[in-house]
């Protein structure tokens, strides 16, 4: 019966980053620094709005968009923080998870054929759903532009099928962030082109030493921007599956018809925990951006000493340095280095062949993992050195 199941289902794989997160359990002692998942518990706040919300029966079907009070907090929250303006009874719907946004995004606005813009190397979370959505991926090598899609990069690609252009920073996987003038000359060329822009900023709040700044926020980009968010990486609620879509309420129309059939709503519990977060909570990422910069100084400090190169990043909580010099594919930079030492990190080419000859390396994990883990590349990458001399 396999054969019977959608074409379209068949062809795309799991994910690069689960598929080597997943095979540490076969190797006992195993270090890994492959997930992005803050190692930080929820706040303790947090947690209690959500005990509250059970406690107190609030545990049945909201709006299909998610309770108005919620909307109301998502609002409150972008307007703050990033300078965006979205009614909360009609341009924000709240999904399960920024994934759940995402794939609603390109099941509402892609039809068959239509291409879909975005940076390699790039998240393997992009590819898939526009692929199911019947839509067709068109990479731009980063690689010689420090990892940033430029607008003169995007205009050399665009033509009659281009429905979208996704960005996607700050960037899994590089760190990468677009500063205000380079998003400014992307909101110049497409400002007056039926395009959409799905920005996902899941990592909005994990910037150092400069604010996040949105394409939406510019004049003109709001009717055509589908803003991703989240509370999984700036309030560690990965579990809780809380993130929302911001649109021009033409668009929100629209998504929430394939949100409602997909979803109805995401869970009650936790829209009243994100409720918390964005309001009382609105500053709880601050002491975990503090430590993920202190843990990105000590992992940038260690691979130069090994004499791994690296893009320095600007946000997000990833390295993604070069393994070029090795000779070897990234799989299989990733798969000895799991055999020999234990450690597993997920190879470059998860995120597209524009990501081949480079290796992520997670540091949202403690200081102390952070040392066994770089301990063990150290020694992997000295035995490389040896047979190369």
């Amino acid at each position: 019966m396999e054969s019977r199941v959608n074409g379209r289902v068949r062809s795309i794989q799991i994910s690069g980053i689960r598929r080597f997160f997943n095979k540490v359990k076969d190797y006992p002692g195993a270090v890994s620094l492959t997930i992005g998942q803050p190692d930080f518990p929820t706040p303790e706040h947090i947690k209690e709005a959500g005990k509250a919300a059970i406690d107190h029966n609030h545990t049945v079907y909201t709006a299909n968009a998610g309770l108005l009070g919620l909307r109301q907090a998502v609002s409150g929250y972008v307007a703050e923080k990033y300078n965006l303006y979205y009614d909360p009874e009609t341009e924000i719907i709240t999904t399960v998870g920024a994934s759940e946004a995402l794939d609603l995004s390109f099941r509402t606005i892609l039809e068959q054929g239509d291409e879909v813009i975005l940076p390699g190397p790039a998240y393997p979370g992009y590819a898939a759903p526009i692929r199911l959505a019947g839509g067709v991926p068109v990479y731009i090598d980063t690689t010689g532009t420090g990892f940033k899609m430029t607008a003169d990069q995007i205009a050399g690609r665009l033509n009659e099928r281009t429905k979208a252009v996704i960005l996607p920073y700050p960037s899994n996987p590089t760190g990468c962030v677009l500063s205000a003038d380079e998003l400014a000359a992307i909101a110049d060329l497409l400002r007056d082109r039926d395009i959409f822009v799905v920005s996902d900023e899941i990592y909005s709040e994990l910037t150092y030493g400069r604010k996040h700044v949105s394409i939406a926020s510019f004049p003109g980009m709001k009717k055509a921007a589908l803003v991703i968010n989240g509370l999984s990486k700036s309030h560690a609620m990965t579990g809780w599956r809380m993130g929302y879509v911001l649109a021009d309420r033409p668009i929100a129309e629209q998504l929430i018809k394939v949100h409602q059939y997909g979803i109805s709503c995401i869970t009650s519990i936790t829209q009243y925990a994100a409720i918390e977060a964005l309001t009382a909570g609105k500053d709880d990422a601050a002491p975990m951006r503090k430590a993920y910069r202190q843990r990105l100084d000590y992992v940038l400090g260690r691979l130069e000493k090994m004499g791994i190169e690296a893009v320095r990043p600007s946000g997000a909580f990833y390295v993604f340095p070069s393994i070029k010099k090795f000779s070897m594919t990234s799989e299989d930079f990733a798969l000895h280095l799991l055999e020999k030492e234990r450690l597993a990190a997920v190879p470059g080419s998860a995120f597209s062949s524009y990501g081949e000859g480079y290796l992520r390396l997670s540091y949202a994990y403690s200081p102390e993992v952070l040392k066994e883990g770089l301990d063990r590349l150290e020694r992997f990458v000295g035995g490389l050195n040896g047979s190369l001399s």
